[in-house]
């Protein structure tokens, strides 16, 4: 009998454990039924705004939608649907790189052969390209295409065809390795839930992602296909733009009053208005004293939020760094949750607020949250400097010859270690000369990875950055 018990317990028990994980299930087929709906009615735009507003939202027991999707039963896409794509790293353009883009006849045909080949043969591209390259001449050296400034501290003009073709094969494998973890790092952006990503074949390059329950094919496409820019950045200070950001929450705020009443022209009236005001505004803490006086101590935490909101819009969905009525040093504006940064965004692009600011200011996400892992997603603007004419960085990531990361014995911290070209290293000391006591931010794909102050110039085109980095983030 006390068997029977212990059964029927542990059979309630089990059944109890299979519908809490099943609720999640549950819970997404019920988002994913609105979202889809959205879809239909409204188009892609509209069905991308719902997910990434609601991503992040508690939905269900404490736990956000994108940790119910984690949750959830994971059909794949035979059940669930989705996205099925194989990308392919061209080694061919990773050598001409390598090879400093050169002309050789030899070389360039080599190329062009071999690509013909790989074709039809499963033979690894670097394989195909050194026996062309020896049958096209077989007393010709790949020492005297790859003998770069970039790579001279590894291929020598004594260097055996071998010898070139096995250092060759190790940039090749990095290049990789960065492509796949670029991919990795955009599809988790994405928002994509249980992705597979596998590397199809080393000597190929191939790499295939399988996305289930995806509804917007062409902007993965585009997600995918993007160029990975490796970027450094000169920044504002806050303190430069503090009062611009003040005026943009006052005409936001007359904007949302009198969207329904007044025209375009009065709009513009408004913003004269709000910059002929900005001198009396000292600080972000005055702006809160109507709203959080002590007389408002009746009205509950709710009542008093919204009616912040209502005055400050802007504030109400991004957290200014403002500590004691100062503005922190840095060029980081303050902070926003994960649902909250569409807003921010759709705000400062308005064309009326985008003119109080400078127009070589952009302003660009961290990659990673701020906040703890148990807590809400939180993400730090930080305030650009555009200087080149272009609006291309000053310093691309093509310029660094060498990279490595390690941790610092004495924190948790991550150092990356990197060297640059003759023409990197001089855009790099001019670059440090100009902004010591401000901060370079490290942008790669549009998000800001690190900021960094700098302490002096650095020559020699040999550096260090020091940051709160993960080893793939070094990497790529």
């Amino acid at each position: 009998m006390q068997n029977k018990g212990f059964v029927k317990l542990f059979s309630v028990l089990l059944a109890l454990v299979c519908i809490f994980y099943l609720s999640f299930t549950a819970v997404t087929n019920y988002y994913s039924d609105k979202a889809e709906e959205i879809l239909q009615q409204e188009g892609n735009d509209a069905y991308a705004e719902y997910m990434d507003s609601i991503s992040h939202q508690k939905v269900w027991l404490g736990y956000t939608l994108k940790q119910c999707r984690e949750k959830e039963i994971n059909l794949g896409l035979d059940l669930k649907g989705g996205m099925n794509v194989t990308l392919e790293v061209s080694v061919a353009d990773i050598l001409e790189v390598l090879s400093d883009h050169n002309s050789s006849p030899i070389f360039k045909q080599a190329l062009q052969q071999a690509k013909q080949r790989q074709l039809k043969s499963q033979e690894s591209f670097l394989v195909l390209f050194k026996e062309e390259f020896e049958k096209i001449d077989p007393n010709a050296q790949l020492s005297t295409i790859f003998s770069t400034f970039n790579l001279k501290d590894k291929i020598q003009l004594t260097t055996s065809n071998e010898e070139v073709v096995n250092i060759l094969a190790q940039e090749v494998e990095s290049a990789i390795d960065n492509s796949f973890n670029v991919i990795r790092n955009r599809i988790d952006r994405f928002g994509v839930v249980q992705p597979n990503i596998q590397r199809l074949g080393d000597a190929q390059g191939r790499i295939m992602v399988e996305l289930p329950g995806i509804k917007e094919p062409e902007r993965v496409r585009k997600l995918l296909q993007g160029s990975a820019n490796l970027e450094f950045w000169e920044t504002y200070e806050l303190s430069e733009l503090m009062p611009m950001f003040i005026n943009a929450n006052g005409l936001i705020k007359s904007m949302n009053v009198t969207n329904e009443e007044k025209t375009e022209e009065d709009v513009e009236t408004e913003t004269s208005e709000v910059e002929k005001t900005s001198d009396s505004a000292n600080d972000i803490e005055e702006l809160l004293a109507d709203t959080l006086e002590n007389k408002e101590e009746e009205k509950s935490n709710e009542e008093l939020y919204e009616e912040f909101k209502k005055e400050n819009p802007l504030f109400a969905v991004l957290n200014i760094y403002s500590d004691g009525g100062q503005v922190r040093p840095g060029p980081a504006v303050g902070a926003a949750l994960a649902t909250d940064t569409a807003k921010v965004n759709s705000y400062l692009q308005t064309k009326q607020v985008k003119e109080l600011f400078p127009r070589d200011l952009s302003l660009k996400w961290t990659v990673k949250s701020i906040a703890d892992e148990n807590s809400a997603e939180v993400f730090e603007l930080v305030a650009i400097k555009v200087t080149n004419r272009e609006g291309r960085a000053p310093l691309e990531g093509d310029v660094i010859t060498d990279a490595n990361a390690d941790f610092d014995q004495y924190s948790s911290a991550s150092r990356v270690h990197m060297r640059m070209n003759a023409e990197g290293s001089k855009v790099w000391a001019r670059l440090t000369k100009e902004n010591i006591g401000k901060c370079i931010a490290i942008v790669l794909d549009d998000s800001v990875y690190s900021y960094r102050r700098v302490n002096g110039d650095i020559t020699g085109g040999s550096s260090e950055i020091s940051g709160q980095f993960t080893q793939t983030e070094a990497k790529d």
